[in-house]
């Protein structure tokens, strides 16, 4: 593609009579992306764009064809989700043929999750392909952080049990430095150090997530779901998954088969925070080995003072309260600022986290 072809594309069809027309792939490319743009309003107004052809001329599943020839795969992917998230082409995750072809990745899961009352029987099985890929994905990179933050912390004292993870190399250097070699200018090593790892004493502790299942909250009912699920069959913790919108969900019975739960859990609705957190304060057997997380945009619809009243007293008697604004890959949070510091000046800890961050602090406070 040259330059000009480049310039063509950036800029639209006004720059015609700088550039040229288009032909060939660099047309083709021009016609999926303005398939999918020229759906934005704004454009016609500032002139740098005619406006899509629309889903009568090209069906959904023909210009994922085309893309996936047109474009490389980090192209592709953006365009998949601008298509799902940004123009909300539902027949991307509504549509058998699409389905076929589509390529799963986490904005998917994010559209089918809201969609998902919307298939047949016959399509609803297809997008649990897309359910089991993504959560595969992340239940394996989220598993190894989870065995990392509960593996214990290294010890200096040596250990016989040779592994690379316990390789110390200062020690190393220090006990092999008789055999440097000047012509080579490298260290001879005859004597590895290794150091032992302390285990963690681990006493039995509960986990009670409590997650908004509002639409807003999609990415982190995802990743609650599994971070309960990995954190489920760890020596001294009892995991509860509780999912709210204005009334109350425990799905702590489906914790070990996060694609069930996903495909049980319904999106939108009001909001409840109030009624949430006392259920799950009701489940606190021992309050000082409790951990309260309660994942939501803060904005309120139930009884705010009823939610104060309700932390403070579960801090009062100990119990760790923790009041997660995101808990995903990105922890990037959108909330309700005003009601969160009251909720972190009767002691909450307010914030975000990503499911790994999560793991860390319940080791921390499981020691």
């Amino acid at each position: 593609m040259t330059d000009l072809e480049r310039w063509r594309l950036i800029l639209g069809p006004p720059a015609e009579r700088c550039t040229g027309a288009l032909s060939g792939g660099a047309a083709r490319r021009d016609a999926a992306l303005d398939w999918l743009y020229g759906r934005d309003d704004d454009l016609a107004d500032r002139d740098v764009r005619r406006g899509g052809s629309g889903e009568s001329v090209v069906r959904t599943v023909d210009w994922l064809d085309e893309v996936h020839q047109l474009f490389p795969r980090e192209t592709i992917e953006r365009l998949e989700r601008d298509a799902v998230e940004r123009y909300e082409i539902a027949d991307v995750v509504t549509d058998p043929s699409v389905l076929e072809r589509i390529e799963p990745n986490p904005a998917l899961l994010r559209a089918v999750l809201r969609t998902k009352h919307l298939m047949n029987p016959a399509v609803l099985a297809m997008a649990r392909r897309i359910v089991e890929a993504v959560v595969r994905q992340l239940m394996e990179k989220l598993a190894t952080e989870v065995r990392q933050s509960f593996t214990g912390a290294r010890s200096r004292r040596p250990s016989n049990h040779k592994n690379s993870r316990n390789f110390d190399f200062k020690a190393t250097i220090r006990a092999n430095l008789a055999h440097y070699q000047p012509d080579q200018r490298r260290i001879a090593i005859e004597k590895p150090k290794f150091v032992s790892r302390t285990r963690r004493n681990v006493e039995q502790w509960q986990l009670i997530l409590i997650v908004d299942q509002s639409g807003s909250m999609v990415s982190s009912v995802i990743h609650s779901a599994v971070t309960a699920a990995c954190l489920w069959s760890l020596p001294g913790l009892r995991t509860h998954l509780i999912a709210f919108d204005t009334s109350v969900v425990d799905l702590t019975s489906d914790v070990t088969d996060p694609v069930e739960l996903l495909m049980k859990v319904q999106l939108g609705g009001g909001t409840d925070i109030a009624r949430a957190v006392a259920y799950g304060a009701g489940l606190v057997d021992n309050p000082r080995r409790a951990i309260v997380a309660v994942i939501t945009d803060f904005y309120e619809g139930g009884d705010e003072q009823d939610l104060i009243r309700t932390v403070r007293k579960l801090v009062e008697q100990g119990t760790h309260v923790l009041g997660l604004a995101a808990l995903d890959d990105e922890a990037v949070p959108s909330y309700d600022r005003m009601l969160a510091q009251r909720l972190a000046n009767v002691g909450a800890h307010v914030g975000a986290m990503t499911p790994g961050q999560l793991a860390e602090f319940v080791a921390e406070k499981l020691t």
